[in-house]
């Protein structure tokens, strides 16, 4: 355990800050994990650590004489990783998880400092009882009380909880916290085209349901997927279902020209080609090698046409107005996947925004321009702001005259002819998408 316990917290060292992403920390540590239940409470404990920081800092702080923001990472990591054990598991004894962080301290280098960590845990559990989180706010409570118990007792970043009370009201915010910070099930849908991924998983025993609103995607419970064969794993793609909505959204069909803009790591590419019914021509364009790599490998796995550019779509994209459907999933704060990257939640800041939202109108103008006369322009995020998503189309049709917008139907279109998923309404992660069409003239 002691050895897990330091490669969590090396993993939450490399997150901590915004200098790393939780998914990249997972994979290069998981590599020399062979057990594949260690591997999965790496990913328990360090997940668990990012959905509830703010009240796990709140726990600490009564009993740290430091500000918790100026303990030593290393330091910081393994308290954090205690409380979330102490808090929210009880698979070991307190005294074992306090025995544990010690000896995880001397590990991570900083065996004078082992003794800091064992009197914060020790304190903490003489006086557990007495720890007091923001309540659950009465009807006619105040603002700050709502703030108070969505920031710190539900974990998330108190500008962004205000954003969400403004617009859906605290019920609804309570519910998309408690939805963010519950283990996520798992979403996947068949590698290739021609197989079904509920009957994969029920032809092999393992118990699964249709998706709620994309008919091709089978949903796990939390934590099966590790459970599935390796032979059956290799058949299976994990895929948000909001995911495959916005990239049906773009209604690709058999014959069309398509280019998908920013298109690592490549799974909406391959629903294009499925909806494209493999005729046709599809370009998928990304600007890292790194993502190339990966976006190239997807696509093979999915016996999908290889037409890859390697294009910074930050600057004019290398292409005439040719194509009949252009998808543009922009690069976005990523606050709408909270419950798959809780990481996500303290690296985005309200500061970050503006500089996002200024790379995606640049990179949609670009993508505008790959457009045919009379073609369709789809942009999408996987962001739950407004900067983001609406006022980013509204731009755009505000200064290029040649482009209206052409209403999105469905479930999940909202009342302007837009897509969007929200954990309260519709149990999904948060995508938008929205269909600009060209004039035949322009």
């Amino acid at each position: 355990m002691t050895n897990i316990r330091v490669l969590a917290a090396r993993v939450l060292i490399g997150v901590q800050g915004g200098r790393s992403t939780l998914a990249a920390e997972i994979e290069r540590a998981r590599r020399g994990i062979p057990d594949e239940r260690d591997r999965g409470l790496l990913l328990e404990l360090t997940a668990g650590v990012c959905r509830w920081r703010a009240e796990l800092d709140a726990c600490l702080a009564p009993f740290s004489q430091r500000p918790i923001d100026t303990i030593d990472p290393p330091l910081l990591a393994t308290l954090r990783l205690a409380m979330y054990q102490l808090r929210h598991l009880d698979r070991i004894p307190a005294h074992a998880v306090v025995h544990e962080s010690v000896e995880a301290a001397r590990a991570l280098g900083a065996p004078r400092a082992a003794g800091f960590v064992n009197g914060i845990l020790r304190a903490y559990l003489r006086a557990a009882d007495t720890i007091v989180l923001p309540p659950r706010p009465e009807i006619g409570s105040t603002r700050r009380q709502q703030l108070a118990y969505l920031s710190t007792t539900l974990a998330h970043p108190k500008w962004l909880v205000a954003r969400w009370l403004d617009r859906y009201g605290f019920e609804a915010t309570e519910r998309w916290c408690q939805f963010n910070n519950a283990a996520p099930e798992v979403t996947v849908r068949a590698r290739l085209a021609d197989a079904d991924a509920l009957a994969l998983l029920q032809d092999a025993g393992v118990p699964a349901t249709r998706g709620r609103y994309v008919p091709e995607v089978a949903r796990l419970a939390p934590g099966l997927l590790g459970s599935i064969g390796p032979d059956l794993r290799k058949e299976l793609v994990v895929q948000d279902e909001g995911s495959i909505a916005v990239a049906h959204a773009v209604g690709a069909r058999p014959g069309e020209r398509v280019l998908d803009v920013c298109a690592a790591p490549g799974g909406k590419t391959v629903v294009l080609w499925h909806d494209m019914l493999h005729q046709g021509c599809l370009v998928a364009t990304d600007a890292r090698a790194p993502r190339v790599h990966v976006l190239r490998q997807v696509l093979q796995d999915a016996a999908v046409p290889e037409r890859i550019a390697v294009v910074d779509a930050r600057s004019p994209l290398p292409f005439g107005d040719v194509f009949d459907r252009v998808f543009v999933d922009v690069p976005c704060s990523g606050l709408g996947t909270l419950r798959r990257d809780p990481d996500v939640k303290w690296a985005v800041t309200l500061a970050s925004v503006p500089g996002l939202v200024a790379t995606q109108r640049r990179i949609l103008a670009h993508a505008a321009a790959a457009v045919r006369p009379g073609g369709t322009l789809i942009y999408a995020t996987c962001s739950s702001e407004p900067d983001e998503n609406d006022e980013v189309v509204e731009a755009f049709l505000a200064t290029a005259s040649g482009f209206h917008e052409h209403a999105l139907t469905g479930e999940l279109a909202d009342g302007r002819g837009r897509l969007r998923t929200t954990p309260p309404q519709h149990g999904l992660d948060a995508f938008f998408a929205a269909r600009l069409v060209r004039h035949e003239g322009a």
